[in-house]
């Protein structure tokens, strides 16, 4: 029986609102359990805020999860239970929990004893603040899993249900947060391809199709050369060898039209080489509902694709839409690795 992991993130964001929301209408499916890992006093706050009746089962250690039958449980980190946590402020106290909670969560999937992650949004600000050093989740799982961060790659899947006929785009990034000067000094023949081939996995995996764009890095995709250099002495030979291992890859492609054509579903996925090239058409249609997947780690891992929201935690206006897809992805990704 599969055990997914919930971080509630930042206490003092949305985090916990979204959690309480979703399981008072979606208990536990009987072939899996839940582990939430957070402050109970948030979830009590959001609990009574929309009136829920407690809907977990609390436990002393985490690691009593492989004991239990499917179910919701709570674990709360003793550090966690004296402290106060404001909604909608951005506190050391929260990014303390996001910490502390986000260790816990590590050391069950090294252990073997959970199988997905699932991760509410953090402030990297106080994560920081709160004494650990890394930029975000992302940086934070590849070093506690042993895989560097410079393995892992970020995907941005517009997921919608299947049933759903409106457009969707899915979006790797070459890059993620650098300046953008630093940009083409990044973008390496080895970094693409790796970039490829977790893209390629990850979509096959999950039934999306094979064909994979890629992005030039200059506009027009560098016209030949005459607009730089890069998509012919980098690109281009990074998607030669992509081929030459069985992908199925096209470009490198102009980025002003190949989301047109990747929203109308002519690719499975779209290799962007920075981040606003690829997540400012994938924003446009999915704003709401995307799911950020992190590519390349021992086991699955996803968020809603939103920050903290301070401004919106108590008023109603928040949307549930990018939580249940990147809960729906964490269970679907589970299940296609046990296969």
């Amino acid at each position: 029986m599969r055990t997914v992991c919930i971080t509630l993130g930042d206490p003092c964001g949305l985090g916990p609102e979204l959690v309480v929301r979703h399981f008072a209408r979606e208990s536990a499916r009987r072939d899996e359990k839940v582990l939430i890992i957070g402050p109970e006093s948030a979830l009590v706050r959001e609990m009574d805020r929309h009136g829920v009746h407690p809907f977990y089962v609390r436990l002393d250690k985490p690691e009593d999860i492989e004991n239990q039958d499917a179910d919701v449980f709570l674990y709360e980190p003793p550090q966690l239970s004296r402290l106060g946590f404001v909604a909608g402020e951005a506190t050391r106290e929260g990014g303390l929990a996001a910490g502390v909670s986000l260790d816990v969560a590590v050391s069950l999937l090294a252990d073997g004893k959970a199988d997905g992650l699932l991760t509410c949004p953090l402030n990297k600000a106080m994560l920081h603040k709160a004494g650990f050093d890394f930029p975000g989740h992302t940086e934070f799982l590849a070093e506690k899993l042993g895989v560097g961060k410079e393995n892992v790659c970020m995907h941005l899947c517009g997921h919608a249900p299947k049933e759903d006929d409106k457009p969707k785009l899915r979006v790797s990034l070459v890059t993620t947060h650098p300046p953008i000067c630093e940009v083409p000094k990044l973008v390496t023949g080895e970094r693409i391809l790796h970039c490829l081939r977790l893209t390629n996995d990850f979509v096959q995996a999950m039934g999306f199709g094979n064909r994979i764009a890629v992005c030039g890095l200059n506009p027009h995709a560098g016209e030949g050369g005459r607009i730089g250099l890069e998509e012919e002495t980098v690109i281009t030979p990074a998607i030669e060898a992509a081929r030459s291992e069985g992908m199925n890859i096209s470009g490198p492609l102009p980025a002003d039209t190949v989301f047109h054509f990747a929203a109308k579903g002519e690719y499975a996925a779209v290799l962007a080489m920075y981040h606003d090239q690829g997540l400012g058409p994938l924003k446009l249609l999915h704003f709401s509902e995307a799911v950020n997947v992190t590519l390349g780690l021992p086991c699955p891992r996803t968020s809603p694709d939103h920050g903290t929201g301070y401004d919106l935690v108590g008023t109603g206006r928040a949307s549930i839409k990018s939580f249940q897809a990147a809960y729906d992805m964490v269970r679907r990704l589970v299940e296609s690795k046990g296969k």
